[in-house]
């Protein structure tokens, strides 16, 4: 193992010690593209890593990985531990950069205040650190724990999918750490569950001569559809929608040629783009949507700052929409519930229900909105499907409902729980452990009625900015959350 010394301007600045194993690990993932549903290549390595360590393992033909390592001395006679976190990160880069997530590694550097970060792309923290923490602790023989099964899921950024597909009789544990949950102070206590609901719109394309214009919202700070949907951020695909609605109630002339926004449906959009054809003057239209962002963004003066559009001419289109599909798009995108809806009346800051309309793509005539639903309610998921499904009946789309994933619910009994807060305070001069109800999907959820039940704790060191191109990971929390898991699995109780 070895150290990556970074160097600004020919000095050096700070460095990755990977002679640190978690480090080495989470390097070596960087190295290999991981993007959701492209989780084969770094599948095969973690079975290379079994092999070359002499552990059992079992990968699926979803590519999941189980590796099992026997119990240390003192330990033969525990119930196992289940440890899981998920392979597959969110893809996105700032505008502009040309990056192939499906070759490139992901280019990593650490800032002044000694955190990991990505070159202009997201860095993979999620859940490349719980990852890195898994192999470092199989890798490590002279750690105290229990018979452990170590669990590496595929596809959790587009609806935990793998953890869904996987065959549950693989894993003999009835307690569980989930490493994909950060903050190294806090623990995650239930989580929402969810739904993607796709909106299709088969649009008609006619003939046209007239000047083609596109109209492009950027700027905006995006972020986790589970995590940040309270901040009330602006959506790029819905301000789109609405600067051209509101161009439209004017009187302008307006014929959409296609929409394009958003690249996950848990990622709040950042960008969007409209092409459209237009009778009206190109510097009437300009004046407008000038003026129009300028009272728009009075509204995003905290949440988004950043927030602009770039009006500008584009090539020539020889089709586009007739003025229902034209109609039928824009009024779907405008209507179309977004963002914040509900607060737990039960647990204080717990965003209940969201939905976040994280794509839009047009493709041949289509056009295709795709929504993510959160609720820890099952009847709030069903009732946001049925609104969309109902606006869908009235602008020309056909919904269909896929990848549907559970609800986390509350454990006041959890033996795991006080296990963490017993060693938490041992290392953190007494501090209290800090317990969070998040509104994001987690793969908790699924394996929590395994076999009768599993009593689960997240555990993890501080990251944030995920899904983002600013998503960063804390070293020196890295370091102590590693101290921290490996204290807890020593200390678990004998039986489950």
């Amino acid at each position: 193992m070895w150290s990556l010394v970074i160097l600004i301007e020919g000095e050096m600045f700070m460095e990755f010690d990977l002679t640190k194993p978690y480090c080495y690990y989470f390097n070596e993932i960087c190295k290999i593209p991981h993007g959701s549903y492209h989780e084969k290549t770094i599948s095969d390595y973690v079975v290379s890593f079994a092999k070359e360590h002499h552990l059992r393992y079992i990968q699926d033909a979803m590519w999941n990985v189980v590796i099992y390592k026997d119990a240390s001395d003192g330990y033969y006679d525990y119930d196992p531990v289940m440890l899981q976190g998920h392979l597959d990160m969110v893809c996105e880069a700032v505008a502009g950069l040309n990056f192939d997530f499906e070759t490139q590694p992901i280019e990593t550097y650490v800032d002044e205040e000694g955190r990991l970060r990505a070159k202009g792309t997201t860095l993979g923290a999620d859940d490349g650190m719980g990852v890195a923490q898994m192999l470092a602790i199989l890798a490590d023989d002279s750690l105290k724990h229990p018979p452990l099964e170590c669990v590496f899921t595929v596809q959790e950024e587009v609806g935990l999918c793998g953890a869904l597909a996987m065959d549950k009789s693989l894993l003999h544990s009835h307690r569980m750490i989930s490493l994909d949950g950060g903050g190294e102070v806090v623990t995650g206590i239930s989580s929402a569950g969810g739904i993607q609901a796709v909106n299709t719109i088969a649009c008609t394309f006619k003939k046209q001569s007239n000047h083609c214009y596109q109209l492009k919202v950027t700027g905006l700070s995006g972020g986790h559809s589970g995590g940040e949907i309270h901040k009330e951020k602006g959506n790029a695909n819905k301000l789109v929608a609405r600067i051209l609605k509101e161009m439209m109630n004017d009187g302008v002339d307006v014929s959409l040629v296609s929409f394009n926004g958003g690249a996950k449906d848990n990622a709040i959009p950042r960008e969007s783009i409209a092409i459209f054809a237009s009778k009206n003057d190109a510097e009437y239209l300009k004046d407008l949507v000038k003026e129009k962002t300028e009272k728009i963004s009075v509204e995003f003066e905290h949440s988004d700052p950043g927030f602009q559009t770039i009006f500008e001419s584009a090539e020539t289109c020889n089709e586009c929409m007739d003025q229902t599909s034209t109609k039928h798009v824009i009024d779907y995108l405008y209507l179309l519930d977004n963002g914040f809806q509900h607060r737990s009346m039960a647990i204080e800051g717990l965003t209940l229900t969201s939905l976040n309309l994280g794509i839009v793509k047009t493709e041949g005539t289509d056009v295709i909105c795709n929504s993510s639903i959160r609720s820890a309610l099952e009847e709030a998921i069903d009732d946001d499907v049925d609104h969309i499904k109902c606006l869908a009946s009235y602008t020309g789309g056909n919904v269909e409902t896929m990848a549907r994933y559970p609800a986390w619910n509350y454990d006041p009994n959890s033996k795991m729980r006080e296990t963490f807060k017993k060693v938490f305070a041992s290392l953190y001069d007494g501090k209290h452990l800090q317990e969070n109800a998040g509104h994001g999907g987690l793969e908790c959820a699924v394996f929590t009625q395994v076999d009768g039940g599993m009593d689960i704790i997240t555990c993890g060191p501080v990251s944030h900015g995920c899904h983002t191109p600013d998503e960063f990971l804390d070293l020196a929390s890295f370091d102590r959350a590693y101290t921290l898991l490996t204290t807890i699995i020593a200390n678990v109780d004998k039986k489950a």
